[in-house]
């Protein structure tokens, strides 16, 4: 057991200098945390099962060494070199043999956020303290949310970084010489996991925090739905302006209630009706804020209007409720409504995020792949009723069968997908017998979406949509859930160029 004293290491200038460290993982997250130990003078050694050939010739060269083989039980050099910390990647999880190793050890164990707000006062701003962190997380629209908000402080004349979980390491930002008034900050549940395992002196003090909302994902990661909920939980702790939740999901709001917050830390409700006193809402079609208004007893303050945000395609009600989280965050940071309304003019969607891939024949093709739970497919599926639903894919351990049964009365058809079809159509065929079902079966990555828009072109009639939706994750198939939208538009975009409106002459699995 390491007797290294880490409650003092809460500084950058703080004494790193001979602090053994196991990294466990070698992605962008990972090498990251490499490059910010031995910068600080600590011993650092990589444990991976695999790595990029840039990364395998970049870890000696900033003064680390690699290990490179399977991690399915523990190597004899990690014993060997008796870390005083591991720093695990989000992707290891709680029932990893070199997980489970660390704490039998009874070994510090952090993620690479841990590590990033220990470290925060590398860069200090003018008054000489680290920049505020605002967290977000939740099941679904986390990314899209990040950006707003980021988008929104950055308007408003704060200099502004979105890092995360959006695909920036914290740890880049924090050590960026230009510096940041604010560090937007994506949380997995995975990394939110690690920060439970946070010792006092390095909890993490948040300026605000949201959880979007919480519907069952990563279910085989955490063990439970109750781990899971209990992980996104985590963001709420210690926040010392204001707890953000959605009145919608009472979830959300127990977390509030539940959490052990900064003495006069305010609770602030969102949702698409019309807000109470410390509330964000719709009001006639006009967005306002009524928890920052001069006079919120009695006035709110109006941020932007439904008709406004439908022109630039932000107006699905789960886009909504993202941009009422986003302008709650950025009010709690002073950032005036008029600079909220001129960051969300000129705000655009991340590709793959209910994104409008073609019109044609009266037929509305929407790439959603981003959609990778029912929680995100269930909203997409609201914002455009009467679908012909791509759906299918991993499914992570989650069942489809209660989206499903929701969605029956309103779906068009269904074009079936993924290495999880038997289990999708079988819920179909319980729970809605009326749709009429068609099954992709597999063949190569290249065939499947192509195959998937002549079904689905063979269905859609005049006024139709047809979503990729998948509510599953893409890796059985595709290389991310980017690569799965990407073949879906091209192959649309294909289909419409070869003007090809016949019908596809199938019989469906299932249905009438």
């Amino acid at each position: 057991m390491s007797t290294r004293d880490l409650d003092g290491l809460t500084s950058w200038h703080a004494d790193w200098a001979g602090l053994r460290v196991a990294v466990l993982g070698l992605s962008m997250t990972g090498f990251s945390v490499a490059d910010t130990l031995t910068e600080l003078g600590a011993e650092v050694l990589v444990f991976s099962e695999s790595a990029s050939e840039e990364y395998s010739r970049l870890v000696p060269v900033i003064g680390a060494r690699l290990h490179l083989g399977a991690l399915d039980s523990v190597p004899a050099e990690l014993v060997e070199f008796a870390p005083d910390v591991v720093i695990a990647s989000p992707g290891f999880a709680p029932t990893h043999p070199l997980i489970v190793w660390t704490q039998q050890q009874s070994i510090a164990l952090w993620g690479d956020i841990e590590l990033a707000w220990r470290v925060r006062d590398k860069v200090v701003r003018e008054d000489g303290t680290p920049a505020e962190w605002v967290l977000i997380t939740g099941t679904n629209g986390k990314t899209t949310t990040t950006r707003m908000t980021a988008t929104m402080l950055v308007a408003g004349g704060l200099r502004a970084a979105p890092c995360g979980n959006i695909g920036v390491p914290v740890l880049d930002a924090v050590r960026d010489p230009a510096g940041f008034d604010v560090l937007v900050v994506e949380l997995s549940s995975h990394q939110l996991w690690y920060l439970g395992n946070s010792a006092p002196a390095a909890q993490m003090i948040p300026h605000a925090s949201v959880c979007l909302n919480l519907a069952d994902d990563h279910l085989v990661w955490h063990g439970s739905a109750e781990a899971y909920r209990a992980a996104k939980a985590l963001v709420y702790r210690n926040t010392k302006v204001a707890c953000i939740y959605n009145k919608a999901d009472l979830a959300t709001r127990e977390m509030v209630e539940e959490a052990d917050v900064i003495e006069g830390a305010r609770a602030i409700g969102f949702d698409l009706g019309i807000p109470g006193p410390s509330d964000f809402g719709v009001v006639e079609g006009i967005v306002v804020d009524r928890a920052f208004a001069a006079n919120r007893a009695t006035s709110a303050q109006e941020l932007t209007t439904v008709a406004e945000l439908a022109e630039r395609g932000l107006a699905a009600p789960h886009m909504v409720q993202n941009i009422l989280a986003a302008a709650a965050l950025a009010r709690s940071l002073g950032v005036e409504p008029s600079a909220i309304r001129e960051a969300l003019e000129g705000f655009r969607l991340d590709p793959h995020r209910i994104e409008v891939v073609a019109r044609s024949a009266g037929v509305t093709w929407v790439d959603d792949s981003k959609a990778t739970n029912p929680h995100a497919a269930r909203s997409s599926l609201q914002a455009f009723p009467g679908a012909v639903w791509v759906v299918g894919g991993d499914l992570k351990g989650v069942d489809l069968s209660g989206l499903i049964a929701e969605a029956a009365a309103a779906l068009r058809a269904a074009v079936v997908i993924g290495v999880a079809r038997s289990e999708v159509v079988a819920a179909f065929e319980r729970h809605a017998p009326m749709v009429p079902v068609f099954e992709v079966v597999p063949g190569e990555t290249e065939e499947v979406m192509t195959r998937v828009v002549e079904l689905a072109a063979g269905i859609a009639r005049d006024g139709d949509t047809v979503l990729l939706a998948p509510a599953a994750a893409s890796f059985d198939q595709f290389a991310s859930y980017e690569d799965r939208g990407h073949r879906f538009a091209e192959a649309v975009r294909d289909w419409i160029g070869r003007g090809s409106a016949h019908d596809a002459g199938d019989t469906p699995r299932s249905g009438r």
